[in-house]
C-alpha cells in the first residue's frame, strides 16, 4: 500500500513539473501492479484547489475523472484531524501544512510506510518515497 499525497497527483497533471516524468513512471507502475494507493479527502481537497488554480478547470476534471478514481479515499475521522492538529501545532513550522499532517497520522494508522510524495515533509518524517 502507497499513501499518495497533493505534490504527486500536481506532478502527473503539470507537465512543467520538474518531478512530471518520474511521477508519470511511478504511476503507470502503480497501475499496472494493481498497487493499493491510499490518500485523504482532505488531500483530494487540497488537490482540486491548487489544480484548479494553477492549471485550470481542464486538470481538474483530469483529476477527478482519471486520478482520483483509481485512489482509495481515507475519510478522515475527528480524533485523526485531533491528531493532526495537535502534531501540527507541535512541530510549530510554518511550511509543514495541516494537511501533510494528516497524511502522516492516517499513514502510520494504517500501517503505511511507503508514499508517492515529492514533498520532502514526508521523509522527514520517516516515510519512505516509491521509486
Amino acid at each position: 500500500m502507497v499513501l499518495a499525497d497533493t505534490s504527486a497527483l500536481m506532478a502527473l497533471l503539470d507537465r512543467d513539473d520538474r518531478y512530471h516524468a518520474d511521477a508519470t513512471l511511478v504511476w503507470r507502475r502503480l497501475v499496472l501492479q494493481d498497487e493499493p494507493v491510499i490518500c485523504t479527502n482532505y488531500v483530494v481537497v487540497e488537490a482540486i484547489a491548487l489544480v484548479q488554480r494553477r492549471l485550470g478547470l481542464t486538470a481538474v476534471r483530469r483529476l477527478l475523472q482519471d486520478l482520483i478514481p483509481w485512489l482509495s479515499i481515507e475519510w478522515v475521522q475527528p480524533d485523526v484531524h485531533e491528531a493532526a492538529v495537535s502534531a501540527f501545532l507541535t512541530a510549530n513550522r510554518r511550511g509543514l501544512s495541516l494537511v501533510d499532517c494528516v497524511s502522516f497520522e492516517v499513514a502510520r494508522r494504517k500501517g503505511v510506510n511507503v508514499t508517492f510524495a515529492y514533498d520532502r515533509h514526508f521523509v522527514e518524517h520517516g516515510f519512505t518515497p516509491i521509486v
